[in-house]
């Protein structure tokens, strides 16, 4: 099995459905080392996305996405319009990557936050733990299926 990821969002920023419209796009603005170090150093292309809205009602699991390619370049580091605009940052010395990823499926329901924390198979989840503020965490194979299951959903 690929490795697996859950990546937040904010569906008023981002959502499954835009990137189900867009079909791929770079999974841009990361401004946690960890979670960049994560993008960089562990995704690679054909790990699977747990694309999470986060910040909506509810909060949860919404779809799944593929990740394409190699980490490159975050342009949003240099954009001085952007909320994501790092001043340090240079062309020639990039601090912030990015993945593109590509639209799999949207869910046929949202695996909600509650629904999350009280399954045994998912409760242990990296993004659930207490204090953790990443938008990119690994997710175990198990609870891959564990999180399928609970939107009954198939895995294939």
């Amino acid at each position: 099995m690929p490795g697996c990821w859950l990546c937040k969002t904010e569906p008023d920023v981002y959502s499954i459905d835009d990137l189900r419209r867009d079909g791929t796009t770079g999974w841009d603005g990361v401004r946690n080392h960890q979670a960049r170090n994560f993008m960089r150093d562990g995704m690679q292309p054909g790990d699977v996305v747990l694309v999470y809205h986060s910040n909506a009602d509810p909060a949860g699991i919404a779809g799944l996405a593929e990740v394409v390619g190699a980490p490159r370049p975050d342009p949003t580091q240099f954009d001085r319009r952007s909320e994501a605009f790092d001043a340090k940052s240079t062309r020639e010395a990039p601090r912030w990557i990015l993945r593109d990823v590509r639209f799999v499926r949207r869910l046929g329901r949202v695996v909600a936050l509650d629904a999350l924390r009280a399954d045994p198979g998912t409760r242990g989840m990296a993004a659930l733990r207490k204090g953790n503020r990443l938008s990119v965490t690994p997710v175990t194979p198990a609870e891959f299926r564990a999180v399928l299951r609970l939107a009954g959903a198939s895995v294939g």
